[in-house]
């Protein structure tokens, strides 16, 4: 599905309309289609699979002027990264949540919250309508598509409120279309109850999605078995279903679909996209025609990568916003000679970035932070940025949303914590990510297999370091580690943290030992409360009453 131009058809702009005619009028109104005439064809109940997709590209709403990529909370609210850019202010909505000053009227969420319901309606969509397709429309068609349709937009359906599950806990649950005023507000469902529409969506996924390789070129980057699964078991994992989610693991690691890459350094450019180790990513493509300032939906480019490339690059269409600064806490995480480090963030000279130990008279230091997030700025391997972005406001690198790296730390995971743990499987899944990462730098002398080797605890929240001995308990601390520096600004931190309950632990502690220009905003975080984000305030409003989560708007911590 990668195809640099055909990702997004007409109805990833939604060119299906409900229709209405005027009491006055007897006929339709021009150009208007029905939603019964649009599903008339294999190709329309392909192009609206297809237009599932889109909202999990879009990064930014013209009104109100507000961006809400997921690191924003990934990265930035936990101890990885810092917001960036050259003021406080510059995005002050991300300034207040990385600092736990977060009210429910903060823009950022509100457009992240609605993006991802877009999704979910384009979803229901589908299944509104497909099954009611004549199967003969398919009959020229590869066995089984008019599934395959319904499971892509069950996986993704699943993707969506997977996302908002996470960061607002129970949500509306709203799995049919919404034609009336009146059939607007919506319950809130409980975690549990969105998890179990998650888990139902995606075992219907697993059940009708090909294998990556049963697919042709030209869908690569559609929803796959093996994308289900990995999606189910970190559902399985935030539940703390771990005997589930090392199922859902061996049927991935037994498929044969997916290998590490040889090369870690081969991921995060242009050529390495839906490699062998892509298990799911975010299509982006070059589209020099439009542009992110008209909002949702008007750019089919990434971002990312101009927010996170450094202000003090030059060149054409190099120049960057500063956004999402890796912290040193983050930079000192990383074992000696990992070339992990050097892919995840870029240490500037100070011939490119001026010394300075604060954010007021240098606009390439916040708050004495000088590090640069590399894995989506598309750098090159001498350090200069790659200048074909189309614009200056985005570029075209995929987001590796799950890598096979990312499901053999889950499996690791999942192996020690299930009712009877398999140590030596999580070991083998734990030592083959470290083993790549050797082979990447071409040494043997660094990146000691289990358990002999020492990691910094200030990951989990504690002080010090610790020399792992061979046990489960240590084991589980090597994977903790192993994940915060193989998934190294990629968006996962705080969401490990949460289910790993460490989130007060690590985020006070960073808090109190971090660099005073940085602790001075930061509020405590407070446990029952800061684990979850506001529901917007606007959809209260429209949505009354629906309840907020504790410690927001009034509503007391239990």
């Amino acid at each position: 599905m990668k195809t640099k131009n055909q990702f997004y058809l007409i109805l990833a702009l939604m060119g299906i309309f409900f229709s209405s005619c005027d009491d006055y009028l007897s006929f339709p109104k021009v150009a208007v289609v029905k939603l019964d005439d649009a599903f008339i064809s294999a190709k329309s109940a392909t192009e609206s699979a297809t237009a599932c997709y889109a909202p999990l590209t879009w990064e930014y709403q013209n009104n109100g002027g507000t961006f809400f990529n997921e690191w924003f909370i990934g990265d930035i609210c936990s101890d990885d990264a810092l917001k960036g850019s050259n003021t406080l202010s510059d995005m002050g909505t991300v300034f207040d949540m990385e600092n736990f000053k977060t009210k429910s009227d903060n823009n950022s969420l509100l457009w992240y919250y609605r993006a991802q319901y877009v999704g979910i309606f384009r979803c229901n969509l589908v299944y509104e309508y497909v099954p009611k397709m004549d199967p003969a429309l398919f009959a020229k068609e590869k066995a089984g598509l008019q599934n395959r349709v319904l499971a892509e937009a069950s996986f993704l359906r699943a993707m969506y409120y997977f996302r908002l599950v996470r960061v607002y806990g129970g949500v509306p649950v709203v799995n049919h279309i919404i034609k009336a005023q009146s059939d607007w507000k919506q319950p809130r469902a409980t975690e549990s109850e969105v998890y179990d529409q998650i888990y139902s969506d995606l075992k219907f996924a697993i059940r009708y999605l090909p294998e990556r390789n049963g697919y042709a070129a030209t869908d690569l980057g559609r929803a796959t078995k093996g994308a289900a699964r990995a999606l189910l078991m970190k559902s399985y994992l935030n539940n703390h279903n771990y005997n589930d989610a090392k199922l859902q693991g061996d049927s991935i690691i037994n498929s044969s679909q997916y290998t590490l890459v040889p090369n870690y350094n081969d991921i995060f450019t242009i050529e390495g996209e839906n490699s062998s180790e892509s298990v799911f990513e975010i299509q982006y493509v070059m589209d020099p025609t439009s542009d992110v300032w008209n909002g949702m939906g008007f750019t089919r480019g990434n971002i990312t990568p101009m927010m996170v490339r450094p202000r003090w690059a030059t060149g054409t269409l190099i120049e960057g916003w500063g956004f999402n600064r890796p912290t040193q806490e983050l930079y000192d995480e990383f074992e000696p000679g990992d070339p992990r480090r050097d892919a995840a963030i870029y240490a500037p000279t100070l011939d490119q970035v001026a010394a300075s130990d604060d954010n007021t008279n240098n606009v390439n230091v916040y708050l004495g932070d000088r590090y640069t997030s590399r894995k989506y700025s598309m750098m090159n391997p001498d350090t200069t940025w790659i200048s074909s972005v189309g614009q200056s406001s985005r570029g075209e690198i995929n987001k590796k949303e799950i890598r096979y790296a990312d499901v053999l730390l889950m499996y690791a995971e999942a192996c020690v914590k299930q009712s009877t743990p398999d140590l030596n499987k999580a070991k083998w899944a734990l030592e083959t990510v470290r083993n790549r990462a050797r082979s990447t730098a071409g040494r043997t002398d660094i990146l000691p297999s289990f358990p002999n080797y020492t990691i910094p605890l200030q990951g989990v929240g504690q002080s010090g370091t610790k020399q792992l001995q061979d046990n489960a308990e240590d084991l589980y601390l090597a994977i903790q580690h192993e994940r915060r520096v193989e998934l190294a600004m990629e968006g996962h931190r705080w969401f490990d943290l949460k289910r790993w309950g460490l989130l007060s632990d690590v985020m006070n502690h960073y808090r109190t030992s971090t660099k005073p220009q940085i602790s001075t905003y930061m509020d405590p975080f407070v446990k029952g409360k800061d684990e979850l984000f506001p529901i917007p305030l606007q959809e209260r409003d429209l949505n009354s009453p629906m309840p907020q989560n504790p410690g927001y708007d009034g509503v007391p911590i239990p």
